[in-house]
């Protein structure tokens, strides 16, 4: 078993990011060491192309959030920990799936029409193959199982139509290049929505800072934002069908359930009948007890620089070595003669 999976180095992470997937990473990290498998998770920055952006952020926010990983569980000496630039692999292989990837398929991906608006035509050509090297970031490694959640279970339904349609063509049948991976959904993948709108999710490109707990938060910022966290005026019910229609106050009992590793259902059962004058405390009470060991490792990695260029050098090391063979599988398959 061999999963992968990444994040775009585009700033800090957020509550989101860590219980809707890093989290879950950590702990796949330690299950999967236990059966034999491995788990690559990457940085990836050559996807953060795709968006306007500033290189030297991109190249700051690349080493922080080597230091949020590693901070938040991920150990570089269980897992490969790396970024997309550092193995050149990932752009060779997408530019050889781009001969198989197919432009009605694209054309359905729905993340290039929410994120390039009503200004299609000024949009990246990066945007619009972006899953098809998310194809080739997973395809490279013959990864077994991919963590997505909902809103990316399509690019890596694309990602196996790209696989089978390349063993296909150009594969003998007992031989195929590439694996077919299948998705992870974790069944307790916890789905943040933000501070500010219970119906967005929580995200760092919200331009509100008071949206999202970033992992970098101090204490007291983390009770300010609690705090000051869209409510309603209704007291919490005691069960869930009373949270209907109140996406404010089921995003914070969905919080602190998470946090806490407990169920909607107990939360309400310890909190009914309660304001959220008395909730928003105990929450961030607990906000702050979770991320504050998170907090401090962080502050002490993202200060050596050298320490953390270290990390993405040897685990790029490893991945160029994994990469090499399917990479050199797929040129052999299309016909390409090498030196």
């Amino acid at each position: 078993m061999r999963i992968v999976s990444g994040i775009q180095p585009t700033g800090n992470l957020h509550l989101g990011n860590y219980l809707g997937a890093i989290r879950n990473w950590v702990r796949m990290q330690d299950a999967i060491e236990s059966d034999g498998g491995d788990c690559l998770f990457f940085l990836a920055d050559l996807h953060a192309l795709s968006m306007p952006h500033v290189p030297a952020e991109l190249a700051s926010n690349t080493r922080e959030m080597v230091a949020a990983l590693v901070a938040c569980g991920i150990d570089p000496d269980r897992s490969t920990l790396f970024n997309q630039a550092q193995v050149p692999a990932h752009a060779e292989l997408q530019w050889l799936l781009n001969g198989t990837a197919r432009m009605g398929w694209l054309n359905r991906m729905t993340q290039f029409k929410d994120k390039s608006g009503k200004n299609r035509e000024g949009a990246s050509i990066a945007l619009f193959t972006y899953p098809v090297l998310q194809a080739a970031d997973v395809l490279l490694y013959q990864a077994t199982h991919v963590p997505v959640g909902e809103d990316q279970k399509q690019h890596l339904e694309l990602a196996r139509d790209i696989a089978q349609k390349f063993n296909n063509d150009f594969c003998a049948e007992d031989a195929p290049v590439f694996t077919l991976p299948d998705p992870i959904i974790p069944p307790d993948a916890a789905r943040i929505m933000s501070l500010r709108d219970g119906s967005a999710k929580m995200s760092k490109s919200d331009p509100s800072d008071m949206s999202r707990i970033n992992l970098t938060d101090d204490a007291d910022t983390i009770m300010q934002k609690v705090r000051k966290a869209k409510t309603d005026p209704e007291p919490l019910p005691g069960e869930a069908a009373g949270l209907a229609g109140r996406p404010e106050a089921a995003n914070l009992v969905g919080i602190y359930a998470a946090l806490a590793e407990t169920g909607t259902a107990e939360v309400l059962a310890e909190f009914a009948g309660k304001g959220f004058g008395q909730f928003k405390p105990a929450l961030g009470e607990l906000l702050v007890a979770k991320l504050a060991p998170i907090n401090a490792r962080f502050v002490e990695l993202r200060q050596d620089r050298g320490a953390l260029d270290a990390i993405l050098h040897k685990g790029a090391a490893k991945a160029r070595a994994l990469a090499a063979p399917t990479l050199d599988a797929a040129y052999a398959a299309l016909g390409l003669v090498r030196g």
